[in-house]
Parts: C-alpha cells; sequence; structure tokens
C-alpha cells in the first residue's frame, strides 16, 4: 500500500480564517498565557541556560520571545513599532517572522531571570486584553504577505494569526520549556484539549485524506474520517510537536500523514 504524504490542496486559494469560535479562543488565549506565565515562575535557576529545541535559543532567550510575543497585540502602537523595528533589521533573504522574533529576543537580551517574569504578568494581560480588543472587520483582513505551509505559499487573515497561532505558539513553547527542563506540563482537557481538536480539525482538512487517529493523554480523543486511512496512535503532545517541525519523544522522521505541517 502506498504511504500517504502531505498534500497542498486547502487551503487553495482561500483566505485562512480561524475555525474556532471567538469566544472560545479568546478563553484559550488567556488559560494559555497564565499557565506559560506559570511555567516560567517554576524555572529553577541553572534551567535558563539549558538548550531548547528552538536551536537557536537557549531558555532566557525563548522566555523573551514569548514576552516579546504576548506583547506584541498588547496595543496598536506596540504591533506598528515592533513591525517597523523588524523591518528595518530584517536580513536578505529572511523571512519577516524570523526577523520579528529576533527583534524581541535583542530587545531583552539585556534582562535576566527575574525581570523577565516580571515582565512576563505585565505584557500577558495587556497581550490578552488587547487581542480581545481587535474588532472583527479587521481580524478579517488578510496579511500583507504569504506564508509558506507544505511548500505552498497561502494568505492568512489577522484573525488567524490573533486568535489561533498566538495561542498556539505560546502554548507549544511551553512544551518547549517542559522538555528542555524536565517540567510536567499542565494539561487539561478543557483547554489543552480544545487546542489540541483545533489542531487536528485543521491537519485533516490539509492533508484531505482518509485516517484514523487517537492521541493519548489529558489533551488526547479519538477522529477519523473516511474508510481505509492511515491509523496513528501516540500521544497528543508529540503528535502536535511533530506537525509543527518538532522532534517528537522518540525523535524519529514523521511518516505519511504526520508529515503533514500546521503552523503554530
Amino acid at each position: 500500500m502506498n504511504t500517504p504524504t502531505a498534500t497542498t490542496s486547502w487551503p487553495g486559494p482561500e483566505v485562512v480564517q480561524p475555525a474556532i469560535e471567538r469566544p472560545t479562543a479568546m478563553r484559550l488565549a488567556a488559560t494559555e498565557y497564565q499557565r506559560v506565565t506559570d511555567a516560567v515562575e517554576a524555572l529553577q535557576l541553572q534551567d535558563w541556560t539549558r538548550p531548547t529545541d528552538c536551536t537557536e535559543w537557549d531558555v532566557r532567550q525563548l522566555v523573551a520571545h514569548i514576552a516579546g510575543q504576548a506583547n506584541l497585540f498588547s496595543t496598536p502602537f506596540e504591533v506598528v513599532r515592533q513591525t517597523r523595528a523588524a523591518n528595518a533589521r530584517q536580513q536578505p533573504g529572511q523571512v519577516r517572522v524570523d526577523a520579528l522574533t529576533a527583534l524581541q529576543v535583542a530587545e531583552r537580551q539585556h534582562l535576566g531571570p527575574d525581570e523577565l517574569r516580571a515582565e512576563l504578568h505585565r505584557v500577558t494581560l495587556r497581550g490578552a486584553r488587547g487581542r480581545r480588543r481587535i474588532p472583527a472587520f479587521l481580524r478579517r483582513r488578510r496579511l500583507p504577505d504569504p506564508e509558506v505551509v507544505n511548500g505552498a505559499p497561502e494568505t492568512w487573515s489577522l484573525g488567524y494569526v490573533t486568535d489561533v497561532i498566538l495561542t498556539r505558539d505560546s502554548w507549544m513553547h511551553r512544551l518547549d520549556l517542559a522538555r528542555a527542563t524536565g517540567q510536567d506540563p499542565v494539561h487539561t482537557a478543557d483547554h489543552d484539549g480544545v487546542i489540541v481538536a483545533d489542531v487536528v480539525g485543521e491537519w485533516a482538512r490539509r492533508h484531505g485524506q482518509p485516517y484514523q487517529l487517537v492521541l493519548t493523554g489529558p489533551a488526547g480523543g479519538s477522529w477519523r474520517s473516511g474508510t481505509g486511512g492511515e491509523e496513528i496512535v501516540m500521544d497528543a503532545a508529540d503528535f502536535c510537536r511533530i506537525l509543527s517541525g518538532r522532534p517528537g519523544t522518540d525523535d524519529g522522521q514523521p511518516r505519511g500523514l504526520l508529515t503533514t505541517e500546521v503552523p503554530f
């Protein structure tokens, strides 16, 4: 039997919009900011210099990015400021989002653990409030630059970023912190399970093939579509890590439908 592989039929010419309902998205955003803040609070002094799966960053630099990203949509002024500053420092051939995250880390290179913790407490509250205040007509707007996913360019709406990607980003980085430091991340069905289910739905739309999926752990569940599809059984966090391009627990290369990328 042929091994299923990723397709690029979705979203095609359509602008990617959030599939999750707005009230749920904002609840997840606020809860995730609190959980990643708690995870940073739990870091020990020796943890801050440990390497992470974001290979260019150690734990301190990763936390700096988390703080900068949380602050991005805290006010319209901050969106403009970070965007302009990132554009000014963008290198030839560098993707704009990489220039933005590099800016967030560079602006906090002088901050130590206590200062980063304090900033995270401040900016996550402002960031959640700022994201809630973005009106619907702005959230529907398309971003000017395409993103390349599964080898094909696609256009994202602002709402896809503010309602989905920013929460996934914080959630995945919380897993990065746990993997780097040996923490056990807090996972619950009513929060992490909802994030994972949204990822599964998008993954299924992106590959468009029959499948049977069982994800284990508190954030897991069972999904299927069609008949005769690939059967996958694995940990829910590992599933999301692999779709994001990170190594799973066994660090093996993804195969079949697990090669279908989902943005985080």
